[in-house]
């Protein structure tokens, strides 16, 4: 089995969470990659944001994790990247339909209205979660703008 490889980003809102998450994900023995920011200081979700949507999109990491207060802006922010399906999911049902139905490479969390252990059932739904392909590959292929 491949080592699960996945970048993260957060905003000051989102940092002790972020935290929590990578402390559990270095414990599945995956790799992690912290885009920041790396304080609770506060800080613009996008400087994160971007680069972390930039590694899933090339390649460089097959998935990502975001977070910042509501979830919204950072999601709204990487979701610019064509590459990226950032799904925001505030429960583990949520997490494992985005991966299963619409093949999400980006986990969007709201950290100002989740508990720890929601963060971590999260993403271990996510995780743990697989693409179902077949009706939905053709629906996601839709996503991205034609140039």
């Amino acid at each position: 089995m491949n080592k699960l490889k996945i970048a993260l980003a957060s905003d000051h809102a989102g940092f002790e969470k972020i935290e929590l998450g990578i402390k559990h994900l270095k414990n599945l023995g995956a790799e992690v990659k912290d885009f920041g920011t790396y304080s609770a200081e506060s800080s613009d979700y996008a400087d994160w944001a971007h680069p972390m949507a930039n590694a899933v999109e090339s390649g460089e990491f097959p998935i990502g994790i975001s977070l910042c207060g509501s979830g919204n802006g950072i999601n709204m922010t990487v979701n610019k990247h064509q590459g990226i399906r950032s799904a925001l999911c505030w429960l583990p049902e949520i997490a494992a339909l985005a991966k299963q139905h619409n093949n999400a490479n980006v986990l969007a969390l709201p950290a100002r209205f989740i508990s720890e252990k929601e963060t971590i059932d999260i993403i271990d739904a996510y995780l743990n979660a697989e693409f179902e392909g077949g009706r939905h590959l053709k629906r996601i292929n839709k996503i991205p703008l034609e140039k």
